[in-house]
């Protein structure tokens, strides 16, 4: 069987991770592993992967020292053409071209959408993978890269809850997550921060406010927030002005963290559940399926259509909010 392999949109740590179990486990079953550069786009303009030695199917050698490397090594991109029948079209076309029998993109929420588009004008077998880290994908408990962004939330807010206490002042954290709240929730609770903002519910700045001032009476001097770039009320500099003008008590600072939350070697939960789902992707292949994304619920492996993934985006549980309600208050 000739596999593509695929990362699109979003780096995510552990995507290298996946691609050397993907290699490993097909070479092992005898397939031809074929690495696409830089997502949707290299496909359109067939760009593959070549190692150094200029092989262009990826042997065990070629993926060897990727476990503890972040970003991927067949780079990634968004691409507006493949959001048109046109582009899907010539998708499919480039893939019968170079013989493919089978694709396995590795992304979130717009490279499944791109992959199920794909599923209905081609022959060959398609098994998405989730990699963002979001953690918004339907499907699975948790994406590849996920757990890697809150460690490095987790670390930037402590560092910042020193010079919060040193200058008794309130920290507005602002994450990523446009739909779903996971990593400001994730961390909120492994950092200790007293408040988190999220997209699943309406922020309520005089409700905030009057929490602080409850915070201030008990005599806490310092305060984090950890707010989502899809907060419903416009993200953390939005919130941070709102509160000022509400007389909140406490003299705050902005820190977006951005890009630097994809970045970074990917920690032992990433490469494992990356290691799991590439494997478990091929397997996947060889059992026939075809248009789903394979994930794990429970610490076990599922495969879920893709029309079911793509139906609403992930949200945060009543458990975990529960769970910061406990330890902030």
């Amino acid at each position: 069987m000739k596999i593509g392999v695929l990362c699109s949109g979003g780096d995510a740590p552990g995507m290298n991770p996946c691609l050397r179990a993907i290699v490993r486990a097909g070479v092992d079953r005898g397939d031809e592993i074929v690495g696409i550069m830089h997502g949707y786009t290299g496909l359109l303009k067939e760009e593959f992967f070549c190692d150094s030695d200029k092989n262009d199917v990826m042997g065990k050698r070629s993926v060897s020292g990727l476990s503890n490397l972040g970003g991927t090594i067949l780079h990634s991109s968004r691409c507006k053409q493949f959001t048109t029948p046109d582009g899907v079209k010539l998708g499919a076309e480039i893939l019968d071209k170079h013989q493919f029998d089978a694709l396995i993109p590795i992304g979130g929420n717009g490279t499944l959408t791109g992959a199920l588009e794909l599923s209905n004008v081609w022959k060959g077998q398609i098994i998405g993978l989730p990699g963002t880290i979001d953690n918004d994908l339907l499907g699975t408990d948790f994406t590849i890269g996920f757990a890697t962004a809150v460690h490095t939330v987790t670390e930037a807010a402590d560092k910042l809850h020193d010079t919060a206490g040193s200058h008794d002042m309130m920290f507005i954290v602002e994450v990523m997550g446009r739909h779903c709240g996971d990593i400001a929730l994730y961390s909120a609770i492994a950092a200790g921060a007293e408040i988190v903002c999220v997209p699943e519910i309406p922020t309520d700045v005089a409700h905030i406010n009057k929490h602080l001032y409850e915070i201030k009476k008990s005599g806490k001097t310092s305060v984090m927030i950890i707010v989502t770039e899809g907060d419903d009320f416009g993200g953390a500099m939005k919130l941070q002005q709102s509160l000022i003008e509400a007389d909140c008590p406490y003299d705050s600072r902005v820190v977006i963290l951005g890009h630097i939350q994809r970045g970074g070697i990917p920690v032992p939960a990433d490469r494992i559940l990356a290691a799991s789902l590439g494997c478990g992707a091929v397997d996947a292949l060889h059992d026939g399926e075809t248009g789903k994304m394979v994930g794990q619920i429970h610490g076990r492996l599922v495969r879920t259509p893709f029309a079911e993934i793509l139906t609403e985006h992930r949200r945060i549980t009543p458990e975990m909010l529960e769970l910061l309600s406990i330890v902030a208050s």
